[in-house]
């Protein structure tokens, strides 16, 4: 007996150290410090590296706190690293966001933010990682007018569109799945 319970921890200590072995270091996901969905055995649907993932994620609600970064974001960075993760080559990930609504103020550079809610702009940092890992960023332009904001108000890298509106249907119309408000 003695024998069996001691191959059984052997065994269980080696299907533990394999799993580390199989990770992907966090500092080589495109968006590091944001970690990916936590695996589940057996799971039916995982991301397939043969297909292009055409993503529009809808940013329309600010974090609960101006200090907090938006939990869309967030998400949007998970799954990206998850799609990484899974093997999904970067030329089959097509991922965008819209910014608009109370979801807007997200875009704004720091001194502007913290101007219009006293704190600094915790959604910078994030903003930087995506975009540099491919993601395209988009405001609503109609909002940016109704909210008094200048286009040199708004953070390098994000693209001002005409409208939300205008941009949710174009991208489901180049075959986009929308994900979020």
């Amino acid at each position: 007996m003695y024998t069996w319970i001691t191959r059984t921890a052997m065994f269980a200590v080696s299907i533990g150290l394999a799993g580390f072995a199989f990770a992907q270091p966090e500092a080589s996901l495109p968006v590091p410090g944001s970690g990916t969905a936590k695996e589940v055995p057996h799971a039916k649907e995982l991301p397939d590296p043969n297909m292009t993932y055409k993503v529009l994620f809808d940013v329309a609600k600010a974090a609960g706190k101006p200090e907090e970064v938006n939990p869309m974001l967030e998400a949007l960075a998970k799954y990206l690293n998850t799609l990484d993760k899974w093997g999904v080559p970067a030329d089959h990930r097509k991922l965008a966001v819209i910014f608009h609504q109370g979801g807007g103020q997200v875009i704004l550079k720091n001194e502007v933010y913290k101007e219009r809610t006293g704190h600094d702009n915790p959604n910078i940092a994030l903003l930087q990682s995506l975009k540099k890992a491919g993601v395209e960023l988009h405001v609503c332009g109609q909002g940016l007018l109704a909210n008094k904001v200048e286009p040199n108000m708004v953070l390098p890298g994000i693209d001002v569109d005409l409208w939300a509106l205008v941009s949710i249907v174009n991208f489901e119309m180049r075959g986009y799945a929308r994900i979020g408000n």
